[in-house]
């Protein structure tokens, strides 16, 4: 073999092992500029649908989810409770004809199914988290109390369906989440594409 084919064939291994060494490092750097686009686990679960196991709501109990970092309440009501809905008077909008809920939530019980609520646990006047109140703190609550949310804020009232009452400094309902129904167990909060 000459000098220039031992010069020729040095050359050609070092642009083969330039232009290998040259693409994998275009391939690292690309990597994470691409993955960049793509939303971080945080983000997708900040807004991504949650689904929740209602199995264990006992009648009359509350469960707290997080979806998109507020409060999301479900509660398994019970016929008393859904008896006392019937009977709330004083609300600002007693057929929930405000849009703070999805179309199907548009009835006196707020919800898919009367017997399961769910709602997101935000006072609609500054942001505080109201408290359940039984029908047993008509000490506390009034003569007529019948059961229901107080926000300790401002003092804020809302019927077991999240309708606020008249008098209020809250201005409209608490906001019904879009939420559907995978099985009688599970629910999903954050997409009603088939409960709709």
């Amino acid at each position: 073999m000459s000098d220039n084919q031992k010069v020729d064939k040095t050359r050609r291994n070092l642009v083969v092992a330039t232009s290998v060494a040259g693409g994998a490092a275009s391939v690292g750097a690309a990597v994470p500029f691409v993955a960049s686009m793509f939303p971080s686990e945080r983000a997708k679960a900040a807004g991504a649908p949650i689904d929740v196991d209602i199995s264990a709501i006992a009648p009359g109990e509350l469960k707290v989810f997080e979806w998109r970092g507020k409060p999301v309440w479900v509660i398994r009501r019970t016929e008393d409770m859904l008896a006392a809905l019937k009977k709330s008077a004083g609300l600002t909008d007693p057929a929930s004809k405000s849009s703070q809920q999805p179309d199907y939530a548009s009835n006196e019980y707020r919800s898919l199914k009367p017997e399961v609520m769910v709602m997101e646990g935000v006072c609609t006047h500054l942001g505080c988290s109201p408290q359940i109140r039984t029908a047993e703190a008509k000490a506390e609550m009034g003569a007529d109390w019948l059961g229901g949310f107080y926000c300790p804020c401002h003092g804020s009232k809302f019927d077991l369906a999240g309708r606020v009452f008249r008098g209020a400094p809250a201005p409209t309902n608490l906001p019904v989440p879009p939420y559907q129904f995978l099985s009688d167990s599970t629910l999903r909060i954050g997409d009603d594409k088939k409960g709709a």
